[in-house]
């Protein structure tokens, strides 16, 4: 499957896909940049460059994430978050129909592999604190 690594401005990005799609971004400590960019991952890394250079609200790729049914239905309702703008667990689980299931969705948006494609970072604590990010809370904020 092809691969590459990008440098963000909060990190270098290793990303993978295929035809079928985007299966992951996240952050590498690898800190070395790919000398070529697969053509089936070229959109993604100039959807993300875009992105943090605030040229880009919402990303357009064909995404294909693996995780469970339920996983994969908390990363919809993500996909769902305004640019901008923030949402608690409580309000996440709400949405997905089951109040109770809060520390199951917080799991699933833990497991996000789709860093910034799929906005887990939008994700806040009921008191609006910034709570668990993969990528540490700094590069939440």
């Amino acid at each position: 499957m092809p691969i590459c690594i990008i440098e963000t401005p909060i990190g270098f990005a290793k990303i993978i896909g295929d035809k079928n799609g985007i299966s992951s971004v996240t952050l590498t400590s690898k800190k070395v940049k790919s000398d070529s960019i697969p053509y089936e991952l070229l959109d993604c890394v100039i959807q993300l460059k875009a992105y943090f250079k605030e040229d880009l609200q919402s990303f357009n790729l064909n995404i294909n994430p693996e995780g469970t049914a339920f996983q994969k239905s908390v990363w919809k309702q993500l996909q769902t978050i305004p640019y901008g703008k923030t949402i608690s667990y409580l309000e996440l689980s709400k949405q997905l129909g089951d109040v109770k299931a809060i520390r199951a969705v917080a799991n699933a948006n833990g497991k996000n592999p789709l860093w910034v494609i799929i906005p887990c970072h939008r994700v806040i604590g009921s008191d609006e604190s910034l709570t668990g990010y993969a990528g540490g809370l700094c590069r939440k904020q």
